[in-house]
């Protein structure tokens, strides 16, 4: 049976150079970063080289670089931390973010009473800036704005500078959660308006379990983990040092390799995007991910011809033929809920059919491309 790995916006395969580093990382720096002692030292030395590698590349300060367990954390850190510290009152998003980021609000309206409003959306999933204009003059509380630079369901892509610059005018904070992004596009957060950004090292083809925080300087957020003096007493806990090691190694690999990879992944969706229209002409794509210049490169969002109840099957069948791709985020697996992106961008017998998240890397080939399709052209007309 042929295998092809088609998901990856849930998480990448991670570059060997990245296993290697790390590997050795394991084996002979296992000192405690906070150790005092050469072996200490030496692992101290190596995070904060990290971290400037990383402040550099996004043209940041290394001290707004903070290592965290991955996006979720850091979307929790960021948004929790700004009501708590700074006296955001009120937080306008949209209601198709991460549930990182949605259930986030929603606690923290029911702990600390602050008003969520829900920005527009027009009928491909973007953001109604003309409402969200509306939204940043309707009182005087203190907001925060919290808007995806990549969706991660449909691919579309927020224009992130002009909602930045908006919340500047209006004295508004601004937090984006860039998960599928970073890695994958280049930024300067020195021309981008954004407060806070966060990023997941396995998004990209780095490990599990690390990501990272952009906190811009002077912010006035104080730690939500208290314990120790770690990440400039920002984060306390040991630093898992072999995943920062991963981390950077993967970061540097992604720019070093940017166009390139680009490139080739642009090639491969635009492949698929063509295929599936020549075989399944009846398939729609979901939001903007059919669209190459106005959704990420890296996904497609598919909604096939098929009735309610054969498309029960749909997902068991690909994986019978070794074919990984998911029905919305990896993060809702398990659940029977359906994509809460879609619901809010579909209506009706479009939100029966079946929806399939295709996501691509430098791995893929258009040969599995071929694989995936035709598998899905025959489970149709079956």
């Amino acid at each position: 049976m042929q295998k092809v790995y088609l998901d990856n916006a849930a998480t990448t395969q991670v570059r060997e150079e990245v296993i290697s580093r790390m590997q050795e990382a394991l084996a002979t720096q296992y000192g405690n970063p906070s150790s005092t002692h050469s072996f200490g030292r030496s692992a101290k030395t190596v995070v904060e080289q990290a971290r400037k590698t990383i402040a550099k590349t996004l043209n940041a300060q290394p001290s707004e670089i903070i290592f965290t367990s991955g996006g979720t954390e850091a979307d929790n850190m960021i948004l929790r931390c700004a009501v708590r510290d700074l006296g955001v009152q009120t937080i306008i998003t949209s209601k198709i973010e991460h549930h990182a980021v949605l259930h986030t609000v929603e606690e923290l309206e029911k702990e600390y009473g602050i008003q969520v409003w829900y920005v527009d959306l027009d009928t491909t999933g973007n953001p109604d800036l003309d409402h969200l204009e509306q939204l940043l003059k309707k009182d005087d509380t203190k907001k925060l704005v919290s808007l995806m630079h990549v969706n991660n369901e449909i691919g579309n892509i927020t224009d992130i500078a002009t909602v930045g610059k908006m919340c500047k005018e209006n004295n508004a904070l601004f937090h984006s959660d860039t998960v599928q992004s970073i890695g994958h596009y280049a930024w300067d957060v020195q021309t981008v308006p954004v407060d806070f950004m966060t990023a997941a090292a396995h998004k990209f083809h780095g490990p599990k379990g690390i990501g990272f925080a952009f906190i811009r300087k002077n912010s006035g957020l104080k730690p939500l983990i208290v314990g120790g003096a770690q990440e400039r007493g920002f984060r306390a806990g040991t630093e898992p040092f072999h995943n920062i090691v991963g981390l950077e190694e993967a970061f540097v690999k992604a720019y070093e390799h940017l166009e390139d990879e680009t490139k080739v992944v642009k090639e491969l969706k635009k492949y698929f995007l063509d295929k599936v229209k020549q075989e399944i002409p009846d398939a729609v794509f979901n939001g903007l991910s059919g669209d190459m210049e106005k959704s990420t490169y890296t996904l497609t969002n598919v909604r096939l011809p098929l009735d309610k109840q054969k498309s029960l099957m749909l997902l068991f069948h690909l994986d019978m033929k070794g074919i990984a791709c998911s029905k919305g985020s990896a993060c809702q697996s398990g659940s029977d809920q359906g994509s809460h992106v879609l619901s809010e961008i579909l209506e009706g017998v479009e939100l029966e059919k079946p929806s399939l998240r295709f996501s691509f890397s430098m791995y893929n080939t258009k040969e599995e491309l071929d694989y995936a399709v035709a598998v899905l052209k025959e489970f149709a007309e079956s």
